[in-house]
């Protein structure tokens, strides 16, 4: 039996991780020389180089058409402006998921209403779907949660049964692959963001993408005033409203984050495949050990496209009961600091959403007791998850932070004196990913 370093052994990770293990994004000359000829010839503020990278980045993912947004949050707020989410609509999402996949739904008026998760993907669950659905249930919100493809073909069967619009959140998933067709392509509209620390980084940038013109008509005019006329838009009616924008808000881009992203994307694929081969390298050291439980998938013709903000599933009954908090706090005494339980926390429990503020919020015009329908979440409120390192390449060392995962896992009845104490009362969610270790 090791001795857990925790408890005074040796740690099994002590060197610092080597060049490119964790590098990334990569950034070269052809990015630096991209943005500098943005800067030289003053363009930040135009829309040639989007409308270009826009192009671009629909025919990589496979949709007719593509805009590009400030950030992802505003992204995703233009795909359910499009889809027609309005006062009393709603919106149905899961409750675990970062806050921006739903809040733009309480900014048009509409209701957000939680469904819970699949326990293996940790994606909405088609099936809860159906439980939570009503008559003023508009669009689906389905997030690829941690980069996992959610199950498309059972939720698409759900939304064509009751006639809703599927917008496809694929900020954790960009790349990615569900039965050979690029994530985001598949709903009636997708959207993502591009901010610095997804595996599709330009700096801070959204993308949606559709293939429904109408749709794409609609999310033009929401924010992107110089673009609300006849050259862009032909749905009917439109027309009366060209040259402001319908949403009240200003979208455009700055055209240094779309000629890095037309950079990046030359290579992204090429890029993520080495990221995809040592993250499974990594879940492939760690097969049979109790308690810890793979988030990849396996099933052909899919993947975790860049494998963004990696985690795994935790089972405290396979481990002596000893919490996913104090594992963690274990792990990182092995060696890796940034092993953290609980990825984010559900959103239903937090005040906003749960004891809102006056003005527009998630209840305010609510035809039904939606919030009722939270206390039927058990994925949700049950499952346990665990940070992992965001391994870009496959070099030996990813075999050691693989080792210091199963020392713990492999002798947790070492933990079992401290549950309940002190180091096993942290908080095990976060509302993002960014931990504040101080």
């Amino acid at each position: 039996m090791e001795k857990l370093a925790i408890l005074g052994g040796e740690a099994v990770l002590r060197d610092a991780p080597p060049a490119g293990l964790f590098d990334w994004p990569i950034f070269t000359h052809e990015d630096e020389a991209a943005v500098l000829d943005v800067l030289r010839t003053n363009r930040m503020s135009g829309t040639d180089i989007t409308q270009a990278f826009e192009a671009e980045f629909a025919a990589w993912v496979g949709c007719a058409h593509a805009i590009g947004y400030c950030n992802g949050t505003l992204s995703l707020q233009a795909a359910m402006y499009a889809a027609g989410l309005g006062p009393g609509d709603e919106l149905i999402a899961p409750s675990k998921t970062y806050w921006a996949s739903v809040t733009g739904a309480m900014n048009l008026g509409a209701t957000v209403v939680f469904a819970d998760i699949d326990p293996n993907t940790l994606c909405l669950s088609a099936a809860d779907i159906e439980r939570v659905v009503g008559p003023r249930s508009k669009a689906v919100m389905v997030v690829h949660y941690l980069g996992h493809p959610a199950d498309m073909d059972a939720i698409m069967a759900v939304a064509a049964k009751h006639k809703l619009i599927v917008i496809e959140d694929f900020s954790h998933a960009q790349g990615g692959f569900y039965k050979g067709r690029r994530i985001g392509s598949i709903g009636h509209i997708g959207a993502t963001s591009l901010m610095a620390g997804k595996s599709f980084a330009v700096g801070e940038m959204g993308m949606l993408v559709t293939d429904d013109k109408a749709l794409y008509d609609r999310a033009v005019a929401y924010c992107h005033y110089e673009r609300n006329n006849s050259k862009f838009i032909t749905a009917p009616g439109m027309d009366k409203y060209f040259g402001l924008p319908v949403g009240g808000m200003k979208g455009r881009v700055n055209q240094m984050a779309s000629a890095i992203g037309r950079v990046q994307l030359k290579y992204y694929d090429e890029r993520t495949a080495d990221i995809r081969a040592a993250m499974n390298a990594f879940w492939d050291a760690l097969e049979g050990v109790p308690g810890l439980q793979a988030h990849r998938v396996t099933e052909a013709g899919s993947d975790m496209g860049g494998w963004y903000a990696p985690h795994g599933i935790y089972h405290a009954d396979q481990l002596h009961g000893v919490s996913c908090v104090l594992f963690c706090a274990a792990v990182r005494a092995e060696g890796y600091a940034e092993c953290y339980p609980g990825g984010n926390a559900p959103l239903h429990t937090h005040p906003l959403f749960c004891d809102p503020p006056a003005g527009p919020n998630r209840l305010t015009n609510a035809t039904r007791d939606v919030a009722a329908l939270d206390a039927h979440l058990p994925v949700t409120m049950g499952v346990d998850v665990f940070s992992i390192p965001w391994l870009k390449k496959t070099l030996p060392e990813v075999a050691d932070y693989a080792a210091a995962y199963a020392k713990v896992a492999r002798n947790a009845e070492q933990l079992v004196p401290f549950i309940g104490q002190s180091a096993d009362q942290d908080d095990a969610g976060r509302w993002y990913f960014f931990v504040d270790k101080d």
